[in-house]
């Protein structure tokens, strides 16, 4: 079985440590085996593996979050990628031909989605593998995975079985529903709609033939911005007509605010944090070089990051994006392929970055057109490339990078750079990439 990871969100769930380029996947707020600290992507990419060492995984993301994908989980994942955001039949249509066309797959191989920011225990994954089965069967064109409800919740979609068995067919879907609905449906043994689908991939395909007009892969990712916005669940699972659903009844939990991101975070704190003693129920995650002392704070969270600041009740923390999407601020924080960027200083007419590369990394070979740059190194050894001419650079050195050149770093060991940008006109767009040094 092959499992797409879908990849998405913009980021203002989980404000001020997620933003429009950092996805609450990428947050390291949980830890492995080892107690070190992992994210979301990292926790559910390593829960497959320890379930099944050989299980084939390809993320489906946007150009956005490639760079933390690759950051975070290495080189040598697959990613299927997006060109822009189009809703989830699409994303799942352009990963079904990406395995057909350049992974190889056949028509009649198994393929599982499942979403890639769930909190789970590894039965979740041992079940998933069990919906291979199930599939091969042919007992039906489609299988889902149920969730167990735990309460009459309005912010789910429900699974209405045709019985309680563990295997059943499906006999309907209902959107959210009220509580009372929801305790009616529960009592008739309905399930969470967690998102989780498999099937065979020439029945996805065919699928997407029918409501695309495409050759292949290349054809597809080449139309992918015409396409109508439209969710998988509407597309083909309501108007599928032979399903069966798998029940679900381990650990499971949608983190996607910070009320439930405080139950299943490692630790109350994080970063340079003191709580006094009449702190309740307090959780605090710090990024800034600067201490956060809370006093008498109850069943409240803090999050500081170079976006901003976030105070609330835990409770109220599940409404604040209406209000973060009056912030207007640029990013000032993102994962690269080969580490991080900070921003630290942003003028009119310069930006200060701090940069830090991950050892044996190399930035891409590019230009900018409008801004030069001043590179400070401040730590670790490497080289840098400045117009096919290479160079070793060391703590101390300062390279100065004229407008349209042509400049690259190697990173030998971890490395610290600050870096300036001068220009009229400091933007994110203003870079040219080019193959070869």
């Amino acid at each position: 079985m092959h499992i797409i990871l879908l990849s998405g969100g913009s980021g203002k769930r989980l404000w001020p440590l997620s933003n429009d380029v950092r996805s609450k996947q990428f947050i390291k707020l949980f830890k492995d085996e080892n107690g070190k600290y992992e994210s979301m992507v990292q926790r559910v990419y390593r829960q497959i593996h320890d379930v099944n060492s050989e299980m084939d995984v390809t993320i489906a993301t946007s150009k956005t979050q490639v760079s933390a994908i690759r950051n975070q989980l290495g080189n040598k994942v697959s990613i299927c990628l997006e060109p822009c955001r189009r809703d989830t039949f699409p994303a799942i249509a352009l990963a079904a031909a990406y395995l057909k066309d350049v992974q190889g797959l056949h028509d009649e191989d198994c393929v599982a989605v499942c979403p890639v920011d769930p909190y789970v225990d590894n039965t979740y994954y041992e079940t998933v593998q069990k919906l291979e089965k199930i599939v091969n069967e042919g007992q039906s064109n489609l299988v889902l995975m149920g969730i167990e409800p735990t309460v009459p919740s309005e912010k789910y979609g429900y699974i209405i079985p045709t019985n309680k068995s563990e295997i059943s067919s499906v006999s309907k879907f209902t959107e959210k529903p009220d509580t009372e609905t929801a305790k009616k449906y529960i009592e008739q043994g309905a399930l969470w709609n967690a998102g989780v689908f498999a099937f065979k991939l020439g029945y996805l395909l065919n699928k997407a033939h029918e409501l695309i007009d495409f050759v292949d892969y290349a054809d597809l990712f080449k139309k992918y911005d015409t396409l109508t916005k439209i969710s998988f669940d509407y597309a083909v699972v309501e108007k599928e007509n032979n399903i069966q659903v798998l029940r679900y009844a381990g650990q499971w939990k949608d983190v996607g605010t910070w009320n439930m991101m405080s139950e299943v975070m490692a630790d109350k704190t994080k970063g340079d944090v003191i709580l006094d003693d009449t702190c309740i129920d307090t959780n605090v995650v710090n990024e800034l070089n600067i201490p956060i002392l809370c006093m008498g704070c109850e069943d409240m969270v803090v999050a500081a990051s170079e976006d901003g600041i976030l105070v609330s009740t835990k409770e109220r923390s599940g409404y604040m994006k209406p209000y973060v999407e009056k912030i207007d601020n640029p990013s000032m924080y993102a994962e690269k392929s080969w580490g991080t960027f900070t921003v630290i200083d942003n003028e009119k007419n310069s930006k200060t970055i701090k940069i830090e590369m991950k050892p044996n990394t190399e930035m891409s070979y590019h230009s900018h057109s409008v801004r030069s740059e001043i590179w400070n190194i401040i730590s670790g050894t490497g080289k840098v490339c400045i117009n096919g001419e290479y160079k070793a650079v060391k703590a101390g050195d300062v390279i100065q990078i004229p407008v349209n050149t042509r400049h690259s770093i190697k990173a030998y060991e971890k490395m610290e750079i600050i870096e300036i940008q001068l220009g009229e006109a400091i933007k994110v767009d203003d870079k040219s990439k080019y193959t070869n040094q």
